[in-house]
């Protein structure tokens, strides 16, 4: 029997196992997300933020004393440094939000009395001052570049309540602040994504927790991660502005021209990604609220043409993912395109920490290891091996630079 070849590089490591994780699972087939155990379904509709965030950082679900006590340790750490807020004031107000993000976390470093201390309490501490900042940085950028003032946490209002608070100035209902508690659920954790492997890599060298999820940001940062819900808001309204009204034929000769149809598709799903299920409820729920129906239809609409044209190529496994009914969601929610991704940061900063926590301690591997990946040299200049260094007055002919 000829044997198989089986190839491992240059694939973005798509199937290949670095690391083992108590944090959590994703059986893509099935369409199946589990955090510490619990299917994303089940906390979905009865958990919250908080607790699930304490899920994730002590593995088991808090007991009644122990979530209020670990509520009012978020509410007490939502404040932000005053340099921290002085300084985003001298920042050039085009800059994106996530750069915003990612330039405050090293500040929020430098603000933590725990930042060197490596015991684990001291890093749970640390994982719940960030949990508590991240979404107030980001409501603190939001109003800083409108030339708008930073306002206060309100401590009388859920973590996702306050959120909304802090970024818009109105105090949302307990529906609304609900549906966001929902959404920071769905994007708590979602085992070894491109921002949870980067945070996990910078942290095995032992740098800092906040070193790690500063190049948590930086990954998240890009559309192929983070950036595709606002990609996905920008195509729905679009079609909107051109007045497109044969959906089927649009997306037929999007695919014809090879081109993507934003939100369908997952790395890892090849069914419909089961936090897509709820934030499809969740749209419909906020559009018929709000009198914005038109965005959840016109997301659906595209889903079932794409669905319709990509069975008839074969392509069965193409399906919606996370950010393809997430952009509707937060789009009436009031979040613009470009603040999305920080949405997903304010929630993935719970996993972050976690993914971080085990890491450093080697929870799931039995000891923490540096990432040293191999690469293979394929370079060849001089042949295989070195070069003759020439001194730049005799060289001659030589190649353009690049």
């Amino acid at each position: 029997m000829a044997e198989r070849t089986v190839r491992t590089k240059n694939i973005g490591l798509r199937g290949i196992a670095v690391a083992d994780t108590k944090i959590s699972y994703i059986d893509g087939e099935r369409g199946v997300l589990i955090y510490r155990g619990y299917r994303i379904e089940d906390l979905a509709e009865n958990s919250t933020f908080p607790e699930t965030t304490y899920l994730l950082f002590y593995e088991v679900l808090p007991t009644p004393e122990q979530l209020t006590a670990f509520e009012g340790d978020l509410r007490a750490a939502r404040t932000l440094p005053d340099f921290v807020v002085e300084s985003m004031k001298q920042w050039p107000r085009s800059a994106h939000p996530m750069d915003a993000l990612q330039a405050a976390v090293p500040l929020l470093a430098m603000a933590d009395p725990d930042l060197f201390d490596e015991s684990r309490q001291a890093n749970l501490r640390k994982a719940l001052r960030l949990t508590a900042r991240i979404p107030a940085v980001v409501a603190a950028w939001h109003r800083i570049r409108q030339g708008l003032e930073v306002l206060p946490p309100d401590d009388t209002l859920t973590h996702a309540g306050n959120f909304l608070w802090q970024t818009f100035g109105i105090v949302p209902d307990a529906d609304t602040a609900r549906v966001m508690d929902i959404c920071l659920i769905l994007h708590a954790d979602h085992t070894f994504n491109a921002s949870t492997f980067a945070c996990r890599e910078v942290v095995s060298t032992r740098a800092h927790m906040y070193a790690g999820v500063a190049a948590g940001v930086g990954a998240l940062s890009g559309e192929l991660h983070g950036g595709a819900n606002a990609r996905v808001m920008e195509m729905l309204q679009k079609i909107v502005e051109d007045g497109v009204t044969d959906i089927q034929g649009w997306v037929r000769e999007r695919l014809e021209r090879k081109e993507r149809i934003m939100g369908m598709g997952h790395a890892v799903y090849k069914t419909m990604d089961p936090r897509a299920k709820i934030l499809k409820r969740l749209a419909f729920q906020l559009g018929e609220k709000t009198g914005q129906r038109i965005w959840p239809e016109l997301t659906e609409a595209i889903e079932k043409a794409a669905m319709a044209e990509l069975s008839a190529r074969g392509k069965t496994d193409i399906q919606p993912n996370v950010d393809f009914y997430s952009a509707s969601v937060y789009h009436i929610l009031g979040f613009p395109g470009d603040l999305m991704t920080c949405i997903f940061a304010a929630s993935r900063i719970a996993g972050w920490c976690a993914h971080i926590i085990e890491e450093k301690y080697g929870d799931a591997q039995g000891k923490p290891a540096l990432y040293r990946p191999q690469a293979e040299y394929v370079g060849d200049y001089c042949g295989k091996l070195d070069c003759e260094y020439i001194p730049p007055e005799k060289r001659r002919d030589a190649a353009p630079a690049a």
